[in-house]
């Protein structure tokens, strides 16, 4: 794989909690203990970092399982069952990760953006993408927006082609889902990791899945 996002790319700022208060225990998995006595400024600088890692944690986890899939084949399924984390909602991460190396990463979009026009072609990825990144588009309004042109270019024969000129055309259908009501909050969650509705989430999982299994 000579994309995958964790080769050697120009440097990123990093992100990570740092509270340089002695006696401060780290976050947990439970939550963040903070001292009675805080500035609003620290305060204010901790939400900061802790938004950060919320939106960066899609990304991460798809880096990491790249890694673990090319370098630890036949190991890492083990340590990912040990994590309790979804397999396929990690492939899913991984599979968006290595299509977009961090080098066309944009900063200002989420990872529910770059996870809406994954399936398409480099070039018509960063058609969107900067269209987006310019109109401060939501993933709603960017999949609306694809959509709608998509409709303009309609063909006689009722096919749709994609906006970018010289891009093939790309047909659509409509699939329906039925998921056991224990596994909806699960869903949900998953779906606020990439700052997208439930089902705007799940199009995309059928999508990723269906394209990271082909590749397998």
């Amino acid at each position: 794989m000579s994309d995958v996002a964790y080769a050697p790319r120009q440097a990123v700022e990093p992100v990570g909690i740092n509270i340089p208060s002695a006696g401060l225990p780290s976050p947990t998995k439970t939550g963040l203990e903070l001292p009675r006595r805080l500035s609003f400024d620290r305060w204010a600088d901790i939400g900061k970092q802790l938004s950060d890692i919320s939106t960066s944690s899609a990304w991460c986890l798809g880096d990491w399982l790249a890694y673990g899939m090319e370098f630890f084949t036949g190991r890492y399924r083990r340590v990912i069952e040990q994590t309790g984390l979804e397999y396929q909602t990690l492939r899913n991460y991984a599979w968006v990760a290595r299509r977009f190396p961090l080098s066309r990463r944009r900063i200002n979009l989420s990872f529910g953006h770059h996870a809406e026009v994954v399936a398409l072609s480099d070039p018509e990825q960063d058609y969107w993408l900067r269209k987006a990144e310019e109109v401060k588009w939501s993933v709603k309004q960017l999949r609306r927006e694809v959509r709608a042109s998509l409709e303009e270019r309609k063909d006689l024969d009722g096919t749709k082609r994609q906006v970018v000129e010289g891009s093939p055309s790309i047909p659509e259908t409509e699939l329906s889902l039925r998921i056991p009501l224990e596994e909806t909050e699960a869903c949900r969650r998953a779906a606020a990791l990439t700052g997208m509705q439930v089902e705007e989430w799940a199009i995309n999982v059928v999508t990723v899945a269906a394209r990271a299994a082909l590749e397998a």
